[in-house]
């Protein structure tokens, strides 16, 4: 009997081993028999939920949450008016109350049943019980209302890690980031300025909202690889981590350069534009990690629509369909490319590509 990557995804999952352990026989494995020629094809592991039982419990956990804000009569959306109608001890006390039921839940679902997309939503009530409590701390400090994004990003990052950090819900860590951003954005005193979303991209604002947003995605970009590179075959949750991270970084990194150069309207910049998405895509293709080259295919387009005017019907339908193909066929053209690159450090970590040279046993 062989034991395929499935199967040792499903063990973890069951608890039956750990992930160091998953990583280990994995490792073992294709050090016996050859890293890169026994390595098979594999995809890019995504999973939302397990099963529709997963989504039955999802819509009674937002039923349920919806009950608790009409008992507790907070409504998070409502921001900084909702503190004027609760003090902020009754804001603290049933923030305080909603995180410890979120986590009693985590307890079972994530940690017990090891359910996917039960704890993807708990996650995202446990940091709305945290903005929260956050809301009760500008209140009781008496800070002004443009102060709200700086304490609530504070507060949501420190419970989040927190909660990262007992429950290890990959997912978690996109809100980390999230957090850290508004964070960032609002002790800059820029939160306040931003009167259109390109402020947060643009690299040529005098802002400092957008250096900001590329910061931070350089930042999730390095920590995605770090998960990345210690567990190359993407069998534990490690990988999951990355993903999370990754789809965090790329918007955040394509879309500040790429909206730059696209604005500037110039044919230098449209001519780096297109040499920088090339890049993405190359990056995109060696690290495995089809969420940068999605990012820049909005870019790409937009540089047509500019470029041909009306005439653009039949490169947009080419374009879609050699996405269309490299999806099909994205292994064997990683496969090539990884074959054709010299060798550097830290390859030997990427994700396994088959390689057409003979390694020893």
């Amino acid at each position: 009997m062989t034991l395929e990557t499935d199967d040792l995804r499903a063990a973890v999952s069951a608890g039956l081993i750990s992930e160091i352990q998953a990583a280990s026989l994995t490792r073992l494995a294709d050090e016996r028999r050859g890293y890169r020629s026994a390595t098979a094809e594999i995809d890019e592991p995504f999973e939302l939920f397990k099963g529709f039982n997963e989504i039955f419990i999802v819509v009674g956990l937002l039923i349920l949450y919806a009950g608790w804000s009409a008992i507790t009569g907070f409504a998070i959306f409502e921001s900084f008016s909702a503190g004027k109608i609760m003090s902020a001890s009754t804001l603290f006390i049933t923030g305080s109350l909603q995180i410890v039921l979120i986590s009693l839940l985590a307890k079972y679902f994530t940690l017990k049943r090891r359910m996917i997309a039960p704890s993807i939503l708990l996650s995202i009530l446990f940091s709305l019980g945290a903005i929260q409590i956050g809301f009760a701390l500008l209140h009781a400090t008496g800070s002004p209302e443009s102060a709200s994004m700086t304490i609530n990003g504070g507060v949501t990052f420190l419970f989040l890690i927190a909660y990262w950090y007992f429950f290890r819900v990959p997912f978690s860590l996109l809100l980390v980031g999230l957090a850290i951003f508004a964070f960032a954005i609002g002790f800059t005193n820029s939160g306040s300025d931003i009167n259109d979303i390109k402020d947060l991209f643009l690299l040529t604002a005098s802002k400092s909202s957008s250096k900001i947003t590329i910061g931070i995605g350089l930042c999730a970009f390095s920590v995605a690889m770090y998960f990345d590179m210690s567990d190359p075959h993407r069998v534990t949750r490690r990988a999951a981590n990355a993903f999370w991270l990754h789809i965090l970084a790329a918007p955040a990194i394509v879309n500040s350069i790429a909206l730059t150069l696209y604005i500037s309207a110039t044919f230098t910049s449209f001519l780096f534009l297109g040499l920088f998405l090339i890049a993405i895509a190359l990056v995109a293709v060696i690290i495995d990690r089809r969420s940068f080259l999605i990012s820049g295919t909005g870019y790409l387009i937009a540089l047509i629509l500019t470029v041909l005017g009306g005439g653009y019907g039949l490169v947009v339908f080419i374009i879609g369909g050699g996405l269309v193909l490299l999806g099909a066929n994205w292994e064997k053209l990683r496969c090539k490319l990884m074959n054709d690159l010299p060798e550097f450090r830290g390859k030997n970590k990427l994700p396994p590509w088959k390689s057409t040279q003979k390694e020893s046993l």
